[in-house]
């Protein structure tokens, strides 16, 4: 693997860069992602619980306890709870902006990682194939073992920067399932708690 790398040529270089920064981006919204998956059927039992026995002080020591997205839309619209339902409704909706950039947070690179693998590997090829061409017509023959040995030099960025485009593709894929989950749920835990707001008020 290590003669590979370095009959690649100075492409690899920056491949290999891109594979690094990939990886520490993955391995922190890994991180992330996963300090914020919480049981979200649990706690939402936990706040109406606590609304039930404590109101909406208990409510908020339970949601301040907790870690993860759900727990802090739930924080923001309870503290807007005394002024009414809309006002909750508008609470949790900026929240939920926020939380949903937090999550998404660091994806760009990622995307940006993917593309620029395999346009580096593409030129590194290119640039190969002009050097093996050029030892073609130094050589001034064509001879199979300069021709074969050029090229297959050249392949290696494009081989190399589909790889990384691969790893980092599907580590993408990954977390962006994983966001949309907790998406949904912090979208569907909203609608309850608004539920169980406005049955507290008619009660």
């Amino acid at each position: 693997m290590v003669q590979y790398f370095i009959d690649g040529g100075d492409f690899m270089w920056p491949i290999l860069a891109l594979l690094v920064i990939g990886l520490m981006i993955s391995l922190e919204r890994l991180w992330t992602l996963t300090r914020a998956s919480v049981n979200t059927r649990k706690f939402l039992k936990n706040v109406k619980e606590s609304l039930n026995e404590g109101g909406i002080p208990k409510a908020l020591e339970v949601c301040e306890n907790t870690r993860g997205p759900v727990a802090s839309i739930f924080h923001a619209g309870l503290m807007r709870a005394d002024q009414g339902v809309d006002a909750v409704e508008k609470s949790i909706t900026s929240a939920g902006s926020i939380e949903m950039a937090f999550l998404e947070k660091g994806l760009i690179w990622l995307a940006t990682v993917i593309n620029l693998a395999p346009m580096l590997g593409f030129t590194g090829t290119v640039v190969g194939m002009i050097a093996a061409f050029e030892a073609i017509e130094a050589a001034n023959a064509i001879s199979p073992s300069i021709v074969a040995g050029g090229i297959s030099k050249a392949l290696l960025t494009t081989a190399v920067g589909l790889i990384v485009a691969i790893i980092i593709q599907t580590l993408n894929n990954y977390f962006v399932s994983r966001i949309d989950a907790l998406i949904i749920d912090m979208e569907e835990s909203s609608n309850e708690l608004v539920d169980t707001l406005i049955a507290l008020e008619k009660k």
